[in-house]
């Protein structure tokens, strides 16, 4: 009986062993929820690609451990609004960089409706966990330009992530528009701070205005590739006053009556 145990139980041994070591899995959780207008899409998408591309970023992955990492480059919006845009490749030379800031630069694609930061959090650590590498660290980016307003409660998706050993780091957009006067947050990074990011050195670069957006970019991915979050503020362990975490359900069912006059 030992010896039929140990036979069906090979085969997820031997799963577990082709997983390829990288020095990194980093899951892209992009932002494409309505309030993004098409010109925003673009300049996230053109940031992204410039910063795959830029010998930074190049740097941080052939100087790492192992000098490869794994990336996979998703757009999400509501609670099961989720279009992955490169599934999870390998790294380990500057043309594999390049592919894929090619294959993001080349993507059109339309916002979605609503926001789940829940959401987009859970579905990435089921990505992460399915995927075929094992990461020395395994990291969620996730961007976003208001607070969580469909889904499971944004903590509860947040704990259970870091439950899995998955660091969190987050890049509010803070940027001004029409929208943002009706739905987003004036403290958006205090919010992440406190509601989404988590994990050994989590930490949080907002976004105040687009021409910024590329540059945060790059150094977001050099801190979350080469490991050196302690260049930027980490999330605090001192005590904090109470912070609502349920703002953005409350703010939607505020405003629900704006969109459902005939």
């Amino acid at each position: 009986m030992r010896w039929l145990i140990l036979f069906l139980l090979f085969p997820l041994h031997a799963l577990a062993e082709e997983r390829l070591e990288v020095d990194v899995e980093l899951f892209l959780a992009v932002d494409l929820s309505r309030s993004m207008s098409p010109d925003e899409i673009e300049i996230q998408r053109r940031g992204y690609a410039e910063a795959l591309s830029s010998d930074e970023v190049w740097g941080a992955i052939n100087n790492g451990l192992i000098g490869r990492i794994a990336i996979t480059y998703v757009e999400w919006a509501g609670e099961y609004a989720h279009r992955v845009v490169v599934p999870w490749t390998l790294i380990q030379t500057r043309d594999d960089a390049r592919t894929i800031a090619q294959t993001i630069r080349t993507t059109a694609s339309d916002g979605m409706q609503r926001t789940s930061i829940s959401g987009a959090l859970l579905y990435a650590a089921d990505s992460i966990e399915a995927n075929a590498f094992n990461g020395l660290r395994r990291v969620i980016d996730i961007s976003g330009d208001g607070p969580n307003n469909q889904g499971r409660p944004v903590l509860r998706a947040r704990d259970a992530v870091l439950a899995k050993g998955i660091i969190i780091n987050g890049l509010p957009l803070m940027t001004q528009d029409t929208l943002s006067r009706i739905w987003d947050l004036p403290d958006l990074d205090e919010y992440f701070r406190r509601c989404v990011i988590g994990g050994p050195g989590a930490f949080v670069i907002p976004v105040y205005d687009w021409s910024q957006f590329a540059d945060a970019i790059k150094r977001k991915l050099v801190l979350e590739i080469s490991s050196l979050p302690e260049q930027v503020i980490p999330v605090q362990l001192r005590q904090l006053p109470p912070y609502d975490c349920l703002i953005g359900e409350k703010t939607w069912e505020r405003n629900r009556p704006l969109f459902d006059l005939p």
